[in-house]
C-alpha cells in the first residue's frame, strides 16, 4: 500500500487556485481562456518534471504519460477536466486532474514498479460554460460509441461551431486554433492504446458528509430524462383586462409545476430527484400577461422503470388544459443509468478498504467525462466528499487531507489494475 503526499497536494490545490481567481475564495476558468492555458501549462510544466512524455490532441485534450515496463502495454488513464463555471470553485474538475498528477508523482518519487505507461489527462471543455454543450470533447472523442440518442448532440464540426455565450463572433474551433495546445488526432483517447480509465471528482451532494465517509465509491451515473412543457395563452393588457377572462400562460405553468411536484413526490421514491431549473416567459413585461412561457423538467434516478412512472406523469400534462391554456410536452434528452466497469469499481473498492479509508458506495447523479469514456472503454470514478455538498460555487471545499486520501486510494487502484 502507498500513500500521496498531503505537502504536493495542498501545494497543487493552492496553485492551481489561483489560475482564473474570481477575487472572493473561487474562479472562473472558461475552456482555453487565459485562465485555462495557465493551469495547463502549470501541468505541463509539473509532468515534464517527472519527465513525463506530453502529447495533445485534435482537441486540445492533454496526456501526460510515465513508460512501464512494458512499452507494448496498453495505458492506464486517469483525468478529469481543468474548466470551470462562472463564479465556481476550487475543486470541480480540477480535483481529477490534480489527484491523477499526483499519483504520476508519487510513482515516479518512490519508483513504484508498473507493467504499464500511466498517463494524467486533462478534458477539454467539460463544463461547456463558454462553449456549449457540456462534456463535448468527451462528446466528440468517443463518438462512435455512444448511444444513438447521445450520439446526435456531439456532431463534430457542429462542435466547432459552438458559439462563445459572451461573442457570438467566438466559435470553439477558433479557441482551439488560438489555444497552442491543439494536437494530432491520433493522440486521442481510444481503445486501442488504452486499457482503462479512472476519474476522481468531488461529490457535489452531501451524501458522504451526512454518512461521515471521505471517499464515494461510484457504482454508477444516474439515468435521466429532460423535457419541455410550453403554455400557449394570450397577451393582454395587465391593468384592463378582467381576472375571470384572461389566458395566462405563466399561471397555466405554476399549476403545472405544483402539479408535477404533488404526483411525483406520491411515488415515493426518496432518491428520485427532478428540476425545474429554466424557464422562459414571454414578454416577459410587467405591463402584459404573458401569452408564452416553457420550462424544463430534469429527472434522475437509477431504474428506468421509476423514470417511466414519472414520464407518464410528465407527459400527462399535455392532456390537461392549465388556466384556460394549452400544453405541448417535448422531449429534449435523455440517457440510460451508465455503471462502472466491476472489475475497476472492485479495484476502488479494495484499495478504499486497505488504506483503511473512511468511504461507502454511492451513485453520481451528475454527468462527468468518465461517463461517456465508459462506452468505449472499461471506466471507474471515485468521489470525495464536498463540504456541505456543495459544488459549482464559490464556496465549494474539500479539505487537503480528503484530497489526498482520494489520490491514495486511486494510486493504489490503478496498481490493482496494472497488476491485473
Amino acid at each position: 500500500m502507498y500513500t500521496c503526499s498531503l505537502e504536493r497536494m495542498t501545494d497543487k490545490i493552492e496553485t492551481f487556485s489561483r489560475f482564473g481567481d474570481a477575487g472572493h475564495g473561487g474562479i472562473t476558468r472558461y475552456t482555453l481562456s487565459e485562465a485555462d492555458i495557465a493551469a495547463r501549462n502549470e501541468f505541463v510544466k509539473r509532468m515534464e518534471k517527472i519527465k513525463a512524455i506530453i502529447e495533445y490532441d485534435d482537441v486540445a485534450n492533454v496526456y501526460a504519460t510515465i513508460q512501464g515496463t512494458d512499452p507494448d502495454a496498453k495505458r492506464i488513464v486517469m483525468g478529469s477536466h481543468t474548466d470551470s463555471v462562472k463564479n465556481g470553485g476550487n475543486y470541480d474538475g480540477i480535483l481529477g486532474v490534480m489527484s491523477a498528477m499526483e499519483v504520476l508523482e508519487t510513482v515516479v518519487e518512490k519508483d513504484i514498479p508498473h507493467t504499464h505507461p500511466l498517463t494524467a489527462m486533462i478534458w477539454t471543455n467539460e463544463e461547456g460554460s463558454l462553449y456549449p454543450p457540456a462534456m463535448m470533447v468527451s462528446g466528440i472523442v468517443c463518438y462512435d460509441y455512444l448511444p444513438e440518442s447521445i450520439k446526435e448532440k456531439f456532431k463534430y464540426e457542429n462542435m466547432l461551431s459552438s458559439v462563445s455565450v459572451l461573442d457570438p463572433c467566438d466559435t470553439f474551433k477558433d479557441a482551439l486554433e488560438r489555444s497552442g495546445f491543439k494536437g494530432d488526432a491520433k493522440n486521442r483517447l481510444n481503445p486501442d492504446s488504452y486499457e482503462s480509465m479512472f476519474e476522481i471528482h468531488i461529490e457535489q451532494g452531501p451524501i458522504l458528509e451526512d454518512a461521515g465517509k471521505n471517499i464515494g465509491i461510484v457504482d454508477c451515473v444516474l439515468g435521466m430524462f429532460n423535457y419541455r412543457l410550453r403554455f400557449y395563452g394570450q397577451t393582454v393588457h395587465a391593468g384592463t383586462f378582467p381576472m375571470n377572462k384572461r389566458q395566462d400562460a405563466l399561471f397555466a405553468a405554476s399549476q403545472a409545476i405544483c402539479h408535477l411536484h404533488k404526483e411525483i413526490d406520491a411515488l415515493g421514491y426518496p432518491e428520485l430527484v427532478y428540476t425545474t431549473g429554466e424557464i422562459v416567459c414571454h414578454p416577459n413585461v410587467h405591463t402584459c400577461v404573458p401569452d408564452y412561457v416553457d420550462f424544463c423538467i430534469d429527472v434522475r434516478h437509477e431504474s428506468a422503470q421509476v423514470l417511466d412512472k414519472v414520464l407518464s406523469i410528465v407527459k400527462g400534462c399535455a392532456e390537461k388544459e392549465w388556466a384556460g391554456c394549452n400544453c405541448e410536452v417535448e422531449k429534449m434528452w435523455n440517457r440510460d443509468t451508465v455503471y462502472w466497469d466491476k472489475t475497476l469499481f472492485t479495484y476502488a473498492k479494495e484499495a478504499a478498504e486497505e488504506v483503511d479509508s473512511s468511504h461507502m458506495v454511492v451513485h453520481s447523479g451528475a454527468g462527468h467525462d468518465a461517463q461517456f469514456a465508459a462506452y468505449m472503454i472499461p471506466t471507474t470514478m471515485l468521489f470525495v466528499q464536498s463540504k456541505d455538498g456543495l459544488s459549482h460555487c464559490e464556496p465549494e471545499y474539500s479539505t487537503p487531507e480528503q484530497c489526498t486520501e482520494g489520490a491514495t486510494v486511486l494510486l493504489n487502484a490503478v496498481l490493482k489494475a496494472d497488476k491485473s
